[in-house]
């Protein structure tokens, strides 16, 4: 049984967003049916099309015909989840919304995916993410060489609007397993951006500097070869970095190099210019180093490391003739996910009434009694843990004495371990594993992103784990999966954005650039949320835990789901280049006197608004296909250099061109449609003073999650997590003194720079 067999949803989402939300369970055997426009969804010919809306059923109604409406409402009624994705406003209009549907359906789970946000000026224009990049600050968080915000190629605050979605209503769905009540869940392209591009900020701390297209840091960049190949080098901890010092014959200089950023990247750029890339990735990889070469995502889907990983499908597309897609991108070991069909038009379903359910007494937070025992660190496992915490989980990060090697007091650690308490633990001591396990049997979820092979060392793999206590759901995470010759190896977020073909994209004809956002890294963190809510659910019917396994590998598919999607012919997917502000004249930020705005028109009368609005003579075909730094574009952007930008902004919205300002990173904390939104909250941290990061990564009407917790110290709270879990005064002592567990005083982690060559305000 797989875990969403037998859940309805009926999916009224368009575009990226909804459609890969509710693909996600789908995968996992919800019944899905998806109602379209008599036009179709309004990405019907994007090639992601066929991924988003794979196992679906496609249905055709008018909303605006009485009984058409009549009919969508018997449907979502009926359905155990209703997805929208409609502007605010809208669905009250219609009657669609979760007030009137729940009346008389008090099982509906009602979930509302609006582009922008909730309320506000800006929340209702037409879905385009340069605009949500533009209005959230991630726009401004890509590295560039200027001082300008950066059109990121792949949609990634909507593709982080799906998982965030996926994992709220497998939320919703598990709270219902125990309450019998549904509940309206808002999961907004805020949401999405909040998981992707968040950072914390603790308020008497600098501002963090803005990275470089080609990385911060000399030991964490990319690199152009004699040949004029590029590659990334990973070494972001020191012990890489070392290695790769020595293989270069530069380890009588490591002092010198270490303590002088600027001439380390002068001799290495110069080194690595003096042989082709083959020559270097050959001796890094001999010496362990952590390197990976820039590739284009054609190569990379064709290719044999995501065929080990087993995430290559073909379907036989009756139009296009043989298709492939990525496959699902968590493995859980029982209740296994699969691609069933492409989307395929059929009838309305003859859906019954829901089933009677006895309503019980509800949880306060989704995840209310889950127990997660998180053994994440960096960001993708770290991050993992953090969401869960918002959703309402009770996560224990659980750190050796050298504690997380990500650890800091900067925003990027802070952002990924908000929510947890900190227990500290020496498995190689004796009577620590015991005690271990002591936990495990009383845990739901047990999550790691050790190496591959190494839980197994330490005896914590899921075998270890299921004979102590056969519930517990055991998650692992690692680079390259857990098959094929790469398993073992040491993997960072930019090795899979260097040979996914994610820097070649964003940089396009010329150089490639790293994305400041780690993409993988958050991508993999929703979806280990996910598929461990997915695993929850499961147990929920068989009583059995299972093992999930995902990758940093397998998001360099999810994150560029639509961009990889391929047959012979396909259309390619947008390229940027280097400081890349748009794709047209048209779609493309521009700086007014005090700011920058984005334009984003994608029809021939948005465009011509445009024009109009700016006194420029122009075919507004041109202003569509021209090239976004051509003569037409600068024309543009001379007439908008000489005018202030809310009097632009003004002009723009009035003419019914889609529009927006740029917010700087640092800007949104205080952003008013930001605040209106109620995306940032301020918190305490109890050492480091006065903090502000995101609230939320959805909302539930009646069972809010949020944060509880700030972001522990290494073993901060030892003693008090080891008595709530039952372990006598005594006990605990006697461990404390034979150093199996340990308090802050006894960490001997020291802070380091946290990534913060991998964020940026």
């Amino acid at each position: 049984m797989s875990a969403y067999r037998g859940v309805r949803i009926a999916d009224f989402t368009q575009g990226v967003a909804g459609p890969m939300a509710c693909m996600l369970l789908g995968d996992f055997e919800a019944e899905i049916v998806k109602v379209e426009p008599p036009g179709g969804d309004r990405l019907k010919d994007h090639p992601g099309y066929s991924a988003w809306n794979r196992n679906k059923t496609v249905v055709t109604l008018d909303l605006s015909v009485p009984a058409d409406l009549a009919q969508a409402k018997d449907l979502a009624r009926a359905a155990d989840i209703a997805v929208f994705d409609h502007p605010p406003g809208d669905l009250e209009a219609l009657g669609l919304d979760a007030a009137s549907l729940r009346d008389g359906a008090p099982h509906l789970i009602h979930v509302w995916m609006p582009p922008y946000g909730t309320c506000g000026r800006w929340s209702r224009m037409p879905p385009r993410h340069s605009l949500l990049a533009a209005i959230s600050g991630i726009a401004f968080r890509q590295g560039a060489h200027g001082d300008s915000p950066i059109h990121l190629i792949l949609p990634i605050g909507w593709y982080g609007q799906a998982v965030m979605a996926a994992g709220a209503m497998g939320a919703a769905l598990y709270e219902r397993g125990a309450s019998g009540q549904g509940q309206a869940v808002t999961v907004s392209g805020l949401h999405g951006v909040s998981e992707v591009g968040g950072v914390v900020m603790v308020l008497d701390q600098p501002r963090l500097p803005r990275g470089a297209p080609q990385g911060a840091s000399p030991s964490y960049r990319l690199y152009q070869c004699g040949d004029g190949e590029w590659f990334f080098l990973a070494t972001l901890f020191m012990p890489f970095f070392r290695k790769a010092i020595d293989a270069l014959g530069l380890g009588a200089h490591w002092e010198v190099l270490v303590l002088n950023p600027a001439l380390a990247l002068d001799v290495l750029e110069e080194v690595f210019r003096s042989q082709p890339r083959r020559h270097w990735l050959g001796l890094l990889a001999d010496a362990g180093v952590p390197c990976a070469p820039v590739g284009n995502r054609t190569d990379w889907f064709a290719g044999d490391a995501v065929r080990h990983a087993g995430l290559r499908l073909e379907f036989d597309d009756p139009v296009r003739g043989p298709l492939a897609m990525p496959g699902p991108p968590a493995r859980l070991s029982a209740t296994p996910a699969s691609v069933r069909s492409l989307p395929t038009a059929g009838p309305l379903p003859a859906w019954g009434p829901p089933q009677p359910r006895t309503i019980g007494p509800g949880a306060s937070r989704p995840l209310e009694g889950v127990r997660v025992l998180d053994m994440g660190s960096v960001i993708a496992g770290a991050l993992a843990g953090a969401v869960l915490a918002n959703l309402g989980a009770e996560v224990i990060k659980i750190e050796s004495p050298e504690g997380d090697p990500f650890r800091s007091d900067g925003g990027p650690f802070l952002t990924c371990n908000r929510g947890k308490r900190g227990l500290g633990i020496d498995l190689k001591q004796p009577g620590a594993k015991e005690m271990f396990f002591d936990l495990v049997r009383q845990s739901d979820v047990v999550l790691d992103n050790y190496r591959f092979g190494v839980r197994k060392r330490l005896g914590v793999d899921y075998e270890a784990l299921r004979q102590i206590n056969p519930r517990i759901i055991s998650c692992s995470v690692n680079a390259y999966g857990d098959a094929g010759p790469r398993a073992p190896l040491p993997g960072f977020d930019p090795l899979l954005q260097a040979e996914g073909g994610m820097m070649a994209a964003q940089g396009g004809d010329a150089e490639p650039v790293l994305h400041t956002i780690a993409v993988n890294d958050v991508a993999t963190a929703g979806v280990v949320a996910f598929g461990i809510i997915s695993a929850l659910n499961a147990r929920r019917r068989t009583g059995e835990g299972q093992e999930v396994i995902t990758s940093l590998l397998a998001q360099s598919l999810t994150f560029q789901l639509g961009e990889v999607v391929t047959w012979e012919g396909r259309p390619p997917a947008p390229s940027g280049g280097i400081d890349c502000v748009g794709l047209s004249p048209a779609h493309r930020y521009y700086e007014c006197q005090d700011g920058w705005l984005a334009v984003a028109a994608e029809t021939v009368a948005e465009a011509e608004a445009l024009l109009t609005v700016l006194g420029t003579q122009a075919d507004p075909t041109d202003a569509l296909t021209a090239p976004p730094e051509g003569p037409l574009a600068g024309r543009l952007a001379a007439t908008l250099a000489g005018r202030p930008r809310a009097a632009a902004l003004d002009a723009l919205e009035a003419a019914g061109v889609p529009c927006a300002p740029c917010v700087r990173g640092y800007e949104a904390y205080d952003d008013p449609w930001l605040a209106e939104n109620d995306v940032f909250v301020a918190w305490r941290h109890p050492r480091l003073g006065e903090a502000v990061g995101v609230r939320s990564y959805a909302d539930f009407d009646r069972t809010p999650g949020g944060f509880r917790h700030p972001v522990p110290d290494a073993g901060e709270h030892t003693r008090q997590v080891l008595a709530e879990f039952g372990l006598a005064p005594e006990r605990i002592e006697a461990l404390l003194a034979a150093g199996a567990v340990f308090e802050p005083a006894a960490a001997r982690s020291h802070l380091r720079d946290g990534g913060a060559a991998l964020f940026t305000q």
